[in-house]
C-alpha cells in the first residue's frame, strides 16, 4: 500500500508517544495526575448548557448548516469583537465560524501555500501551526523564541533568502507553551513586517482572555485596522471550558476569510446549531464568569510556583495562559522528552516535553495548570521524589 509523500512528516509524533507512556503508566498501576493537556477542568457555565440543552429539544436544528444559517452567531462575535477592541466588523465578509480554531490555523495553508511556499513560525509554537504547513505542501522556517528576547520572534534576523520564498506568518499571544505576552507595539511592528515582504499575518489568540494581571491583550486587527493582511483566531475552548464543544471563529481580511470559507466548505459543514446557539450565549455573558475563571487559575498557578520553588526548582510565574514554561534542571536539560516517560513511568505525572514543541522548546518542559491546588502541590511532591532518586 502506497501513501502521499506528505504524511512522511508526521510518522513521528511526541505527544502521541507521550499518550502511549501515560498508558504504559496507568497499566504498570500509578495514579495519574495529568499536566499534559491544556484542557480546562472547569464546568462550562450552566446559562451556555441551559442554551444548548433547549435547542436539543428543537428537531429544526438537527439538520446540516449552512453558512447562512450562522448569520446570528457571526453577528454575536462581530458585536463581541466591537466591545472588547472598539473596531467595527462586517459579520457577512470578515466573520467566519470554525469547529474550534486549530481548524482555522491547520486550514488556512491550503489558502495560502503553494509547495515550496515557506511560513514563518515560532519556535518553540503550537504543533498545529506546522501541521497545516505541511498539509499544504509548504516548508517551515522557526523563528526562535528565547527568553533574554522575552520569547518575541526578533524579524530583522529572518534572512533575506527566507523571506523571498515566505508567504505567512504565525503568531500567538498570549503563547503557548512559553506563556509570554506581546504588546501593541510588538503587533504593529509584525504588521508592518509582513506588509513590507507580502506576508499574510495570522495571528493565534485563543488566550485573550488568560491573563492574570489588569491588562488587556491585544487585538492583531488593532495594529491592522484596515485588515490589510491579518487575520485572527478565537476560540471558547479556554475562556468558556468549551473545548469538547469544538467551537471557535475567524476574524479578519475578507480575502482570507473568503478563501478558508472555500477550504471550509469542502472539508466540512458548520458546527451543530445548538452549540452555535450555547456560544452566542457565551458571547453575551458578563465578565464575572471568566474572572471567576481567571481567579481560579491564578491560585493554581501560585500554588504551583510556589510548590516548585520549595523543591529547589525555581520556575517563573506566568503573566497569562494556563501553563508553567519551566526550563529543565540538571542533568535533564537536553532530555525533554526522556524527562517526561521517566516522570510518568515513575511517579504517574505527565507533562508536556519542550521538544514536542519545537527545537527551540528543547531544554523545557510544559506543565497544565489543570487540577485543583491540592492535586497541583502533590505533583510537585511526587516531581521532587523523582528529581531525588
Amino acid at each position: 500500500m502506497k501513501f502521499a509523500d506528505r504524511i512522511q512528516k508526521f510518522q513521528t509524533n511526541v505527544f502521541a508517544d507521550m499518550d502511549q507512556a501515560k498508558r504504559q503508566a496507568l497499566d504498570a498501576g500509578q495514579s495519574l495526575i495529568d499536566l499534559s493537556l491544556g484542557s480546562s477542568d472547569l464546568p462550562v457555565a450552566a446559562p451556555i448548557l441551559e442554551t444548548i440543552g433547549q435547542a436539543l429539544q428543537d428537531p429544526t436544528t438537527h439538520g446540516y448548516l449552512l453558512f447562512h444559517g450562522t448569520r446570528s452567531f457571526r453577528q454575536a462575535a462581530s458585536a463581541w469583537y466591537e466591545r472588547r477592541f472598539g473596531l467595527r466588523v462586517d459579520p457577512e465578509t470578515e466573520v467566519l465560524p470554525l469547529i474550534g480554531s486549530q481548524e482555522g490555523t491547520a486550514h488556512l495553508p491550503l489558502a495560502i501555500l503553494n509547495p515550496g511556499d515557506i511560513a514563518l513560525l515560532q519556535d518553540p509554537g503550537y504543533p498545529s501551526h506546522v501541521g497545516g504547513v505541511y498539509l499544504a505542501g509548504g516548508e517551515m522556517y522557526g523563528m526562535p523564541l528565547v527568553a533574554e528576547q522575552q520569547f518575541l520572534p526578533i524579524f530583522s534576523d529572518i534572512p533575506a533568502a527566507i523571506l523571498q520564498k515566505a508567504r505567512m506568518m504565525v503568531l500567538s499571544y498570549p503563547h503557548n507553551p512559553t506563556t509570554a505576552i506581546a504588546p501593541l507595539s510588538f503587533f504593529q511592528e509584525a504588521v508592518q513586517f509582513c506588509r513590507n515582504h507580502d506576508l499574510v499575518l495570522i495571528h493565534d489568540f485563543p488566550y485573550v482572555d488568560f491573563v492574570f494581571g489588569d491588562q488587556k491583550m491585544p487585538s492583531v486587527l488593532q495594529a491592522d485596522c484596515d485588515r490589510h493582511c491579518s487575520i485572527e483566531f478565537f476560540t471558547f475552548s479556554k475562556s468558556y471550558s468549551m473545548g469538547g464543544f469544538r467551537i471557535g471563529y475567524a476574524i479578519g481580511n475578507a480575502e482570507l476569510i473568503a478563501s478558508l470559507r472555500k477550504i471550509k466548505a469542502i472539508v466540512d459543514f458548520n458546527q451543530y446549531q445548538g452549540i452555535l446557539q450555547g456560544a452566542i450565549t457565551a458571547l453575551n455573558t458578563g465578565e464575572s464568569e471568566i474572572q471567576a475563571t481567571i481567579a481560579t487559575f491564578r491560585q493554581r498557578r501560585d500554588s504551583f510556583v510556589t510548590a516548585m520553588n520549595k523543591i529547589g526548582w525555581p520556575v517563573p510565574s506566568p503573566e497569562a495562559t494556563l501553563y508553567i514554561w519551566a526550563a529543565l534542571p540538571e542533568p535533564w536539560q537536553q532530555q525533554s522528552v526522556e524527562f517526561c516517560k521517566q516522570l510518568v513511568a515513575q511517579t504517574g505525572v505527565a507533562a508536556s516535553p519542550g521538544a514536542g514543541f519545537g527545537k527551540a522548546g528543547e531544554g523545557y518542559v510544559r506543565f497544565a495548570l489543570v487540577h485543583e491546588p491540592t492535586t497541583l502541590v502533590q505533583a510537585v511532591d511526587r516531581i521532587a521524589a523523582f528529581l531525588h532518586t
